[in-house]
């Protein structure tokens, strides 16, 4: 192996490999160390871009870390729009995203099971503001009724995706985007303090 003897020559190779794929990386948008959102597995950190070879092809991708799952994915440069995956969302999608916190719940009379399918759809759909309406229709203040158990999965769930988003948007921790968005959900006057749990037995 080489790596002791010839120093120079590992220097310069990724020099080159660096140079060329900033082309890459300027046109789909995203740089080593930015925070991206994976619509099945929320937000993630892209920590380099990197050069493979499959099935015979050189791709370049993006290496993305999600630090709380403990798991990383790589997705090719050219996959990025069809996998979904986006930049976070700017300081004014944010106030939109508090305005969808502050509305009234809108739970639909069907069967549990049906709209558990529709909620989840919504918290990998990648979008912020489907995910917004999943954490408003799913909370319950003190003086509501308690949820069951799958429903305060869901609603834990979309919680920390969705905090996720707001901490890493307003440079804070997740617990603090938790709380800031639980004092919202219960300072809101177009919540409803006779809502039902409605899981089907």
């Amino acid at each position: 192996t080489l790596p002791k003897n010839k120093p120079a020559v590992k220097e310069s190779q990724p020099a080159v490999s660096k140079s060329k794929v900033s082309e890459k990386k300027l046109k789909a948008g995203f740089l080593p160390d930015q925070y991206v959102v994976y619509p099945s597995h929320g937000v993630g950190r892209v920590i380099e871009i990197e050069k493979r070879e499959i099935a015979g092809q050189m791709l370049e991708m993006y290496v993305i870390e999600f630090e709380k799952e403990k798991m990383t994915q790589r997705v090719p440069i050219e996959k990025i729009k069809e996998n979904g995956v986006r930049k976070v969302s700017t300081k004014n999608q944010l106030k939109e995203i508090f305005e969808i916190l502050t509305g009234k719940a809108k739970i639909r009379r069907t069967m549990w099971s049906r709209r558990a399918q529709e909620y989840e759809a919504k918290i990998n759909s990648g979008d912020i503001k489907l995910l917004a309406e999943v954490v408003r229709d799913l909370f319950r203040s003190d003086s509501q009724p308690e949820q069951s158990y799958s429903e305060r999965q869901l609603y834990e769930a979309s919680r920390e995706r969705l905090a996720r988003e707001v901490a890493v948007i307003e440079k804070t921790d997740e617990q603090k985007a938790i709380e800031k968005m639980e004092t919202i959900l219960n300072n809101s006057n177009g919540r409803s303090d006779d809502l039902e749990s409605e899981e089907a037995s």
